[in-house]
């Protein structure tokens, strides 16, 4: 990336920053360490409680106290995940709709950056038996995370016109996921070499965590210091007041958007296709393992392939929609992702080539296909109301995020295999891209009063 050249591209280059900063979380804590190791902890409790944790019957013999009741050592991250999901569909919300109404959007992309990584680098005291804590600290740190993306998403509309918002969208996608898969191939340093500098895996987890921390809140510097504000304060309000404020801003917003049913249509393709690609990264491990019979080290390269590969499919993305528009690009990359998941059906078990070459399909459709929803999305937002739409297209996304693996788990149940599970998941790119197909995507923009791009 070239040195700045005006004030405008200099906050353009700093707002990229977040995605950056940002994805260690993603892909480091969450996808990678801390289920396996949140599981090991809580095991460790329950050996201490006198239980035996082995085998196959780990999940039916070896219990913790969750909240007053005796949970599956095994379960307790799949609990932790759909809480902290509901805590962000109870938290956004009011979040967007305060950012909105003050228009102090750094101040609280900061709070709520700072809050996460902090809560991100405290997950190394997790230790011993002593998986409460971790519970604890990544309900904080994935709800403050949620806040943050709500916030750093309104900020989109403000920095690019309707010609420049598809190419920065997708130069923040590319730059996440290269940022994303630096940390990962660091912290794998660490993990993978730590008997040569004699640490215990527990240790070399929690210095994952510690640097995962470390990182959001460092590289979040730099947006902080190049953002400003855009809009006036909708309102006069300080201290308390501000919630209070916040929740009549939301439900006026509620009202508001019944005046946008194509926005709300658009949004509703994109949360039928968004479960898909979803569902797809959240099991390609478990297929790659169970089904394709793949050594954990396989799966590892798999994600670094991927993270890898999105940069430059994000990257890509953004020029093909320069020329054919944001709403074509998706359709075509829906195409690619039905590809894709065809490929991974047909993948011979063992053949760790052919797994890679999903791999590295996924990664070119991946971040591309979120990056111009993301930016089309903002077309259609009306203005001022930024944060609070955002806000219901994140919670919009966690709240029908269980479909997809609802329908893998039953289709694996009845069938037996893993095979037909992921090739039912094309349902959800064929029946959401039908959707957006048939969302007059020009209205929608004019509908909400913003200028249409050129190119659409």
């Amino acid at each position: 990336m070239n040195g700045p050249t005006t004030p405008e591209e200099r906050e353009r280059r700093g707002w990229i920053f977040y995605d950056w900063a940002n994805q260690v979380f993603q892909t480091s804590v969450i996808t990678v360490f801390l289920s396996l190791y949140l599981t090991g902890v809580a095991e460790a409790d329950a050996r201490a409680r006198g239980q035996a944790c082995t085998g196959d019957s780990a999940l039916v013999h070896c219990d913790v106290d969750l909240l007053g009741f005796d949970v599956a050592a095994g379960s307790v991250f799949g609990y932790l995940v759909s809480l902290a999901t509901v805590l962000q569909v109870l938290v956004l919300p009011i979040t967007g709709a305060i950012a909105d109404r003050t228009q102090d959007k750094r101040r609280m992309l900061g709070i709520s950056a700072f809050v996460g990584s902090a809560a991100t680098a405290a997950l190394a005291l997790t230790a011993g038996t002593s998986w409460q804590l971790g519970f604890v600290l990544f309900l904080v740190a994935n709800t403050a995370y949620g806040a943050s993306i709500v916030i750093y998403y309104a900020f989109l509309p403000e920095l690019a016109g309707p010609d420049g918002r598809d190419a920065l969208s997708a130069r923040g996608w590319a730059f996440g996921y290269l940022g994303g898969g630096l940390a990962l191939l660091l912290h794998l340093a660490i993990y993978l070499g730590r008997d040569l500098v004699g640490l215990s895996e527990s240790d070399a987890v929690r210095i994952c965590f510690l640097t995962a921390g470390l990182w959001w809140a460092a590289f979040t510097l730099i947006p902080l210091r190049r953002l400003r504000r855009h809009q006036a304060p909708q309102g006069s309000e300080r201290g308390a007041a501000v919630v209070t404020a916040g929740f009549r801003q939301l439900a006026d917003t509620l009202r508001h958007a019944r005046g946008v049913p194509l926005t709300l249509a658009f949004l509703g393709s994109y949360l039928i296709f968004a479960d898909g690609i979803t569902t797809v990264a959240q099991i390609a491990g478990l297929y790659g393992e169970r089904e394709l019979l793949l050594p954990r080290e396989v799966l590892i390269v798999t994600i670094l392939i991927v993270q890898f590969v999105a940069f430059v499919g994000a990257v890509l993305h953004g020029r093909i929609a320069a020329r054919f528009g944001a709403k074509r690009t998706i359709l075509g990359s829906l195409v690619g992702w039905t590809v894709v998941v065809t490929g991974a059906y047909f993948v011979t078990a063992g053949q760790q080539l052919q797994f890679y070459a999903v791999a590295f399909g996924i990664g070119l459709v991946l971040g591309g296909t979120l990056a111009l929803t993301r930016s089309l999305f903002s077309q259609m937002v009306p203005p001022g109301r930024e944060a609070e739409y955002f806000a219901l297209y994140e919670i919009g996304e966690k709240g029908t995020s269980w479909l997809g693996p609802l329908v893998f788990a039953a289709v694996a149940d009845a069938t037996g295999s893993f095979r037909p599970a992921i090739i039912s998941l094309i349902v959800f790119f064929v029946v959401g891209g039908a959707l957006l197909a048939m969302v007059p995507v020009k209205r929608a923009i004019r509908a909400a009063g913003n200028e249409e791009p050129a190119v659409l």
